[in-house]
């Protein structure tokens, strides 16, 4: 089933990338002797002014984390992460801390390579040799692998059945779980296409989701959950424990990975950041909805600037601004919301039971329907339908606009129609092929291909993108020592789940 889209798309892709592909040229920028890799040269230009670093203008600037976190918080906390808790207790958590911190560093050195060029990540991967022919349909179809199938809109529609029909679904409701999944596939795709820059209307979209997902939560834990819970929950996610001898690979692996956001979620960050304007961003243009009047265009290849002390100064603003962005709103707001449903599925849920497939959320509204008020069903799975909706939303821009950029940036021939026209058609393709694959499994069985491919993302990406910031970025703003032990130590993490998770697989098929 999965290997189906990629391989349908590899013929298409291999024709576009090898279709007069731009060698590299000196003639774009005076500095003749600065490495630009396998794509041509940036254009020289100042870094742009930031707003003054402020309380204000921090909830003025930030906005790219709000995107990413909406994004995250529906696969890891909503569904994977109660249903391991509560399947091996408390013990695993550390697992969860330890990969939101690694993400961390991961997304900011994605970051630290856009606003220094206004290039998404990828762009800046496929001027690591063999070059782009070889990257740009790579990453294509690996986010096409991950993303492509649309495992949480059939969480979500196992959330939206549930909640009308007054009762979770059975193997009978199938067909009716899928039709409500193909209608938040359909939504979400008209959603992508109305706003008058993608960028914003997530980032709106996203603050609303947040804010509504994070209250519910906080008062439900508050009201529901005894202190000694809570406790114990937190002690899970500061401790290291052993994990269980029984423990399954495929769900750790997943688990691991969508404790944050997992693969190319994390690498679209920095195409957020661009479209937000972030630093060098702010020169390069961002991607429009295909129903807005008008049309903004993205620059194929980005700026550099200047090294001297106006622009430094003006990099150390940026910088706080996007650390804020995802350590204080991503990073915590991961961290704090997979604790907050991991805490109530262990207050409520009784431990070791054998959670179903669709989702460990809808048994939280069961429980608590149950144990406290007959209110608490409908709120509980509307607080779901927000959680899984927003994942979705994020997901598929984030598979659309990789794509997009990673045509924009290495092929002429695509440069010939707007990045706007680009995106469209592909989401429209992406559409078709959610509408047909929501129909091939359930939730948990759709979203372990999620997993299954993310860990070797992180793994590959982290170890290119120390290349890239440590070959292309000048010494004064190339990561410090630490982040690049960082970023070893996430390519060494993700690589053995994935090693492990690989393994498992090969012995479940031999056997």
């Amino acid at each position: 089933m999965l290997p189906i889209f990629p391989v349908a798309l590899s013929p298409l892709l291999f024709s576009i990338f090898t279709m007069n592909l731009p060698m590299p040229t000196e003639q774009q920028s005076p500095l003749m002797n600065v490495d630009h890799g396998e794509l041509p040269m940036w254009r020289v230009a100042d870094l742009p002014e930031p707003l003054p670093y402020s309380i204000g203008n921090v909830f003025r600037t930030i906005g790219p984390g709000a995107i990413l976190l909406a994004g995250s918080i529906g696969g890891g906390e909503w569904i994977v992460g109660p249903l391991m808790a509560v399947k091996y207790g408390t013990g695993i958590l550390w697992i969860a801390t330890v990969g939101i911190l690694l993400q961390t560093i991961f997304n900011l050195e994605a970051v630290r390579y856009t606003l220094y060029t206004g290039e998404p990540i990828l762009t800046g991967v496929m001027r690591l040799k063999p070059g782009p022919r070889f990257w740009g349909p790579f990453y294509i179809l690996a986010g096409i692998a991950q993303l492509a199938t649309p495992a949480i809109a059939a969480g979500c529609a196992t959330v939206l059945f549930a909640a009308f029909a007054g009762r979770m679904p059975m193997a009978t409701d199938q067909s009716q779980v899928t039709a409500i999944g193909m209608g938040v596939v359909l939504i979400c795709a008209v959603l992508l296409m109305s706003g008058k820059t993608i960028e914003k209307l997530l980032e709106k979209l996203s603050w609303a989701m947040i804010l509504f997902i994070f209250a519910f939560l906080i008062a439900v834990n508050l009201c529901c959950v005894s202190t000694q819970t809570s406790q114990k929950t937190l002690l899970g996610f500061i401790s290291y424990q052993p994990l269980p001898k029984d423990i399954n690979l495929l769900l750790l692996g997943l688990f691991a990975a969508t404790a944050g956001s997992g693969g190319l979620g994390n690498l679209a960050i920095s195409n957020w950041f661009r479209d937000k304007g972030f630093g060098m961003g702010g020169r390069v243009g961002s991607i429009g909805g295909a129903f807005a009047e008008g049309e903004s265009r993205v620059e194929p290849i980005g700026y550099m600037f200047p090294v001297n002390s106006e622009n430094l100064r003006r990099w150390k603003t940026w910088w706080s601004y996007a650390r804020l962005d995802q350590q204080a709103l991503w990073a915590v707001g991961c961290v704090v919301g997979m604790y907050l449903n991991v805490n109530l599925a262990l207050a409520i849920i009784p431990p070791g039971i054998d959670l179903p497939g669709y989702s460990s959320g809808t048994f939280q509204a069961h429980y608590l329907n149950e144990r406290f008020w007959d209110g608490l069903w409908m709120l509980t799975l509307i607080n779901g339908f927000w959680i899984l909706f927003s994942t979705h939303l994020g997901n598929t821009d984030g598979l659309v606009r990789t794509v997009t950029d990673i045509l924009w940036a290495a092929s002429p021939r695509t440069q010939k129609i707007s990045a706007s026209r680009i995106y469209l058609i592909f989401l429209i393709i992406l559409t078709a092929w959610a509408l047909y694959s929501i129909r091939l499994g359930n939730a948990l069985d759709l979203f372990k291909i999620l997993g299954t491919i993310a860990s070797p993302i992180m793994s590959l990406a982290a170890l290119q993108m120390l290349r890239i910031n440590t070959r292309f970025l000048p010494p004064e703003i190339r990561p410090t020592w630490f982040r690049r032990i960082m970023l070893l130590l996430c390519s060494l993490f993700y690589g053995a789940i994935s090693v492990a998770l690989f393994t498992q697989l090969i012995r479940d098929y031999l056997t």
